[in-house]
């Protein structure tokens, strides 16, 4: 018999038979001086096997680069931060950085690092590689999307290591909720990633197909196994640092297993069959066909940080050939015309035949789910047909005999909604409103489109007329809906690009959130976000329509469970997730 032993597997050869099987990889006991981060969960037991769905095959693992949301979760569980976002109480608390002090003048936040930390390499973690991360993050040829968030009034954080576990961070001007900016920013192992940084390639480091050995963070797991096209699999990270209140280090699982799905309806059938644990995102249609299983459960969070919007095409720059957007313009620019469109919208309508009732109607992009910022004063219209055409009245605009509407030229009111095809919700949605719009005499056309389709005509070339998309925050802080807000944002969906504001209220609007953005004091804060949210609400860039609410389910045997608002909202405290009957309460 000969026995051949690589990495964990070990593969036993014996005459005609081969037998084979994985050893877990045990957790490590804690170490002297290393300064665990003590959980309060419910104390659970190790091993066993988690297999979640992902609906899209990650593009890399490299956190510096990515940027879509299938390689955000499974970089996720690999990596760790200074300071975290509690995604079930929504407030920050200590992570690699154990405490942390504010200058008086809000410009000086000092971390203190855990001592003796380990990579999930077990290399040393220290105030080097942190240095060596917001270097890499800071570095314009990194071309890293976490960079915008670190230049503050236009000028980059500054970064000082005092010691080998404290690290200064400087900024130009007070940042408000400036400990949220650490959240999910990884700390990168200096000593795997220096040299290809240094090389510049940085960028092509850690894709699908790196080993095992080439990658270590300080998540809860790390990468074990990617079979390109069918699943990757992530194993227990033996010195994570965190530990239950026994002391037992975390995590419990042995593994967890990301399977690749086509398709959201591919997605349930797999949760249904048995075949994952657990299930994210769920349409309301989806969450009604599972409520009888009696193998999971079902949880509805209520409404969630996504908004779904009708907009208008307002861009200065439209293309050349595309003479009857600019003319339609002159009733899209009207702010009457904008809000009789909004009034006419059956947002209840939406919420119960879209979303059977699990969605929440809108008037502004924000969400129930921001408990404490939202301005709970926003005027809620009812739908009124009758208001809508008294407005549209008072604009210039008349109907003919037919009932069709007619603005003071006599052209006939049409435009077309362009919208996802891939997405049931919003293109039922946009029929729902061209319904609607026809009883004002409208004219509507709704065109599917592939997504990156709509994508390019709302980013790129302007070449649309209306469009119905989505929009969700990865927090409930007002300054992660900045790019949103202000006129120069990315996501200033109506008017994109603008080098300065084309309206006096848009203007308003980047004062105030300029000076939220240095505000301290939480309630001042929320009395500026307030005026932000009236003045949208007056002026309706966005005819803001519902936001559905977070359905998700897990098998029964799941323990630790705890789907929470944020993203993302069911993998979050993986590290304490674990299987009832499976293992043992002891260390292994």
């Amino acid at each position: 018999m000969k026995i051949r032993v690589s990495g964990f597997a070990v593969v036993l050869l014996a005459g005609a038979y081969l037998y084979s099987f994985t050893l877990a990889v045990l957790a490590q006991s804690p170490q002297a001086g290393e300064e665990l981060f003590l959980s309060s969960n419910q104390v659970g037991h190790y091993g066993g096997h988690l297999v979640v769905s992902l609906r899209s095959e990650p593009k890399t693992l490299n956190p510096v680069t990515s940027l879509d949301i299938s390689s955000r979760e499974v970089i996720a569980q690999m990596t760790g931060d200074l300071i975290h976002i509690n995604r079930l109480t929504q407030d920050t608390q200590p992570a690699l950085a154990k405490t942390w002090q504010v200058s008086p003048d809000g410009l000086k936040y000092t971390l203190h690092l855990r001592h003796a930390l380990r990579f999930s390499d077990g290399h040393p973690v220290d105030a080097d590689d942190v240095l060596f991360s917001f270097k890499v993050y800071l570095d314009e040829k990194s071309q890293s999307p976490q960079r915008d968030a670190l230049i503050i009034a236009g000028k980059p954080i500054v970064v000082k290591r005092l010691d080998a576990y404290t690290v200064v961070f400087e900024l130009v001007q007070p940042y408000a909720a400036a400990e949220r900016l650490f959240d999910s920013l990884a700390i990168l192992p200096r000593h795997l990633l220096e040299k290809a940084y240094q090389e510049g390639k940085l960028g092509q480091a850690w894709g699908l197909g790196s080993s095992p050995g080439e990658i270590a963070g300080l998540g809860p797991f790390r990468l074990k196994e990617y079979v390109a096209g069918q699943r990757i699999i992530l194993e227990r990270n033996p010195y994570y640092w965190q530990a239950d209140r026994k002391g037992n280090r975390l995590p419990y699982l042995d593994d967890i297993t990301f399977l690749f799905v086509t398709s959201a309806d591919a997605e349930v059938i797999r949760f249904q069959a048995g075949d994952t644990d657990i299930i994210n995102r769920l349409s309301a249609a989806d969450a009604s066909v599972l409520e009888g299983n009696q193998s999971v459960h079902l949880d509805d969070l209520g409404p969630s940080l996504e908004y779904n919007f009708l907009f208008f095409n307002l861009n200065a720059t439209v293309p050349a050939q595309s003479g009857e957007i600019t003319r339609k313009q002159n009733w899209f620019r009207q702010v009457k015309f904008r809000q009789a469109v909004s009034l006419a919208i059956d947002r209840d309508g939406i919420t119960r035949l879209v979303y059977r009732g699990r969605a929440t109607p809108l008037w502004t992009p924000v969400t129930p789910a921001s408990k404490f910022w939202i301005d709970t004063a926003i005027p809620h219209p009812p739908r009124s047909v009758d208001q809508a055409r008294k407005m549209l009245q008072s604009a210039g605009f008349s109907w003919k005999p037919d009932g069709t509407l007619i603005d003071g030229a006599g052209s006939p009111v049409e435009f077309s909604i362009v919208t996802s095809a891939s997405n049931t919700q919003r293109t039922q949605m946009a029929t729902m409103i061209q319904a609607d719009l026809k009883e004002l005499g409208m004219r509507v056309q709704v065109v599917p489109l592939e997504f990156r389709a709509v994508l390019d005509r709302v980013f790129q070339t302007h070449d649309y007329e209306a469009a119905v998309l989505a929009l969700g925050g990865g927090d409930v802080d007002p300054n992660s809906q900045m790019n949103v807000w202000l006129s120069s944002g990315s996501d200033h969906l109506w008017n994109i690009g603008q080098l300065h504001p084309a309206t006096t209220w848009e203007a308003e609007i980047d004062q105030l959130m300029e000076k939220q953005l240095s505000t301290l004091k939480p309630e001042a804060r929320k009395l500026l976000y307030n005026r932000v949210q009236e003045i949208f609400a007056e002026n309706v860039p966005l005819i803001c329509l519902v936001s559905p609410n977070i359905l998700v389910g897990a098998k029964n045997q799941i323990a630790n469970f705890k789907p929470a608002t944020l993203d993302p909202h069911t993998l979050w405290n993986a590290q304490e997730l674990f299987l009832v009957g499976k293992g043992s309460t002891e260390r292994p």
